[in-house]
């Protein structure tokens, strides 16, 4: 009676899918991995989790540096820059497709309407140069979109120059 009363009131039951069977098995080999279950992988998951945090810390600092205002958590794999100009998210947006970066932005309704922003989602597989690859072309966005805040930390692009 439970069970059946759960399916057809159930938000999850209703509303969502269920995940397919290889989802599930990737979800579950993470998981053990994570948790140090998994022997033939048992510092894997731990040295993951390590270089994620490293990589999250140093990609946001390094916004916060270049004069962009973030927010969250400082050690959160998610890092939100704040665009607050409705009309500078979709531009964001393209800039970062046309230099091949993935983004997520974010506006209203789902955040107040001058709290828009892009979301970054870095993982432990991004090397150093990834990120500062990524940071660079960000930089220039920042200037061409005129999305850096701090004035005392504003660092320009970097630019090539040809030599005459």
């Amino acid at each position: 009676a439970l069970i059946d009363h759960l399916r057809l009131h159930s938000h999850s039951a209703v509303y969502a899918e269920a995940m397919s069977v290889p989802v599930l098995a990737q979800v579950s080999s993470s998981m053990r991995m994570i948790m140090g279950e998994d022997r033939e992988h048992a510092l894997e998951g731990q040295q993951r989790l390590d270089q994620l945090a490293i990589n999250s810390r140093y990609f946001a600092r390094r916004l916060v540096d270049m004069g962009f205002m973030t927010m969250g958590n400082p050690g959160s794999p998610v890092i939100p820059l704040l665009l607050f100009s409705p009309a500078k998210i979709p531009a964001f947006s393209r800039e970062c497709l046309k230099r091949n970066i993935a983004v997520v932005v974010v506006s209203y309704p789902a955040t107040p309407i001058i709290t828009g922003r892009v979301r970054f989602c870095i993982s432990a597989s991004h090397t150093r140069a990834d990120l500062d690859h990524a940071l660079e072309q960000i930089s220039e966005i920042g200037d061409l979109l005129m999305l850096k805040f701090h004035k005392d930390k504003v660092q320009p692009a970097l630019t090539h120059v040809k030599a005459d």
